[in-house]
């Protein structure tokens, strides 16, 4: 969209901040739930952090500086959280009553 590669990287910047600590809990073990969702509403993220960057607002935080504290998150996040199935809404119970033991 014509941004300069600073803009790119506050875009960048502000999407990850704004997903950091999601979890990943597959629904039956797909992704489909909830995560096809969570993508669509990603995108809608980025070009909002796009638009944020194009007109001129800075990210107070370097991209790198957050893909650090992502991982840093990602790794403090318990087990059951992370594309386990056994968290989050696959730990919802409409979900549990249809598991298979």
């Amino acid at each position: 969209r014509g941004g300069s590669p600073r803009q790119s990287a506050d875009a960048c910047a502000f999407a990850l901040m704004n997903v950091m600590g999601l979890v990943c809990d597959p629904v039956g073990g797909l992704v489909e739930v909830p995560c096809v969702y969570r993508n669509a509403s990603g995108v809608a993220g980025a070009f909002v952090a796009a638009d944020l960057a194009l007109a001129g607002i800075p990210s107070p935080i370097p991209p790198d500086e957050v893909i650090d504290a992502m991982k840093a998150v990602g790794e403090q996040l318990p087990p059951a959280l992370r594309e386990t199935g056994e968290g989050g809404c696959a730990a919802c119970p409409s979900v549990c009553k249809h598991r298979k033991t």
